[in-house]
């Protein structure tokens, strides 16, 4: 969704790299709100809501892509701009377009030309530039980087108005309303209404002007029975709380503060300074923040979580353990918030804790297996209770994760010779070394050795 591409030869070297070092953001309500938003989409695109996943991003700005694989990638700040769930359902459903089109493993049909004119262009500017022909040399070479980055943005701008189309067929499909796409759309191109019209070239954008976005698809979403669908409560419910403590976590806790005020005594309101004063390093504050929220729903398993983790992280790690046992079960086993109570029991340090931290974190990791903190809190407790050949597999599989392929190896070899052969741990041991393994014959100047 990314409204503008600056038109710099630099940008052709990008391409290939959408993706870039950016933060993830897990959050057990979050990832819950997205499983309950995106999952009749997802089914609606024919596609395995064990495979596809939503993530959410720690970047201001409003935008949503894929990059591979069957992830959507969400950033914090379209939460922040939406104003209702429809809104972030109407993106996500374009962007799992996107997926159904095959438009990632497409993507070199657009780059491919357009980095062949780039590259031609550099060689007969240089050419013309050795012949003497320094003016016409620099002219050849800004032509046909003005080409090249003409010919990516309108092989882009058709994959963008074909994900607009799919993205609406599956919310006719999934039978929700098709109005937070068309709201969403109208929000950006108020945008560009503000960046002023007359110096937006629509053949220099990734995607095609909003308003002709909401022009296309206004038909095709208000035709479809879907259309006048109420918004679900229980959603709209989850995506105001998941905005709300959002803001107390991204936003500097000022500006938080400002938005919610204390006189503001709604439960958004106290989860987002909840976040805000615990972020900010006000306990007592954020304390009394969670209290409130759990006296509001003493059951709901998210406050019970924020409550615990507050508690813990100020250094009472035995009083949150209730709170944090009670949000794990409530949540049945999410293994995010199992984490933290794992975490919680290992940090009392009493060893009559430990064999519940190892049975709470192996459910947890054998549910998610993504969470480099909870194979570190994994591998804690295996260490604290002298078993090291499985402390040495779960630091392989954090290596693994993070691409450190050397301890990843190194671990798993020395799991593989102290586990019992042909078990579940020495099978995952196996894989973990023959991958690690086969990495590092694959690229040897990359993994060479250090003298």
């Amino acid at each position: 969704m990314k409204r503008f591409v600056a038109a710099a030869a630099t940008a052709l070297l990008l391409w290939t790299q959408p993706l870039q070092a950016q933060s993830i953001l897990r959050d057990a309500e979050t990832e819950t709100m997205f499983a309950e938003m995106s999952n009749p989409l997802i089914k609606a695109a024919g596609l395995s809501t064990r495979d596809v996943k939503v993530v959410l991003i720690n970047d201001e700005s409003i935008n949503a892509f894929v990059a591979g694989g069957q992830t959507v990638y969400v950033h914090s700040g379209l939460i922040q701009a939406a104003d209702n769930a429809n809104e972030v359902q109407g993106v996500i459903a374009h962007e799992l377009g996107h997926i159904a089109d095959g438009h990632v493993v497409l993507a070199d049909r657009g780059t491919k030309p357009a980095m062949g004119m780039y590259l031609l262009s550099m060689v007969l500017g240089l050419a013309a530039m050795a012949a003497g022909s320094g003016e016409a040399g620099a002219g050849i070479m800004a032509a046909g980087q003005q080409a090249a980055m003409g010919t990516y943005l309108s092989f882009s701008r058709v994959q963008e108005s074909t994900a607009d189309a799919t993205g609406a067929k599956f919310l006719r499909e999934a039978n929700v309303s098709g109005r937070g796409m068309l709201s969403f759309f109208k929000k950006l191109q108020q945008q560009e209404y503000r960046f002023g019209t007359a110096n937006i070239d629509p053949f220099m954008q990734s995607h095609p002007l909003s308003g002709e976005r909401v022009a296309t698809l206004t038909a095709d979403l208000q035709a479809s029975p879907a259309w006048a669908n109420k918004p679900d409560a229980a959603l709209e419910e989850r995506f105001r709380r998941v905005k709300a403590k959002l803001a107390g976590y991204v936003m500097p806790a000022d500006q938080t503060l400002q938005a919610f005020p204390p006189s503001n005594q709604s439960i958004y309101a106290h989860y987002a300074r909840a976040y805000a004063y615990h972020k900010a390093g006000y306990p007592e504050k954020a304390d009394a923040e969670a209290n409130a929220l759990v006296r509001a729903e003493p059951t709901d398993p998210y406050f019970l979580e924020i409550k615990g983790q507050i508690l813990l992280e100020a250094g009472k790690p035995v009083e949150s353990l209730v709170p944090l046992r009670e949000a794990t079960e409530g949540s049945r086993n999410n293994p995010l918030i199992a984490t933290t109570f794992g975490h919680a029991l290992i940090a009392t340090e009493n060893k009559a804790n430990y064999p519940e931290a190892t049975r709470v974190l192996r459910t947890a990791v054998g549910r998610d297996d993504q969470n480099p903190f909870a194979w570190m809190q994994l591998g804690t407790v295996y260490e604290l209770t002298g078993d090291t050949a499985r402390a040495a597999l779960a630091t392989a599989e954090r290596a693994s994760m993070g691409g450190d392929m050397r301890t990843a190896s190194a671990s798993a070899q020395y799991a593989l010779a102290n586990i019992p052969a042909n078990t579940t741990d020495w099978i995952r041991a196996q894989d973990i070394a023959m991958a690690a393994q086969n990495e590092m014959d694959d690229n040897p100047k990359q993994y060479k050795r250090r003298k």
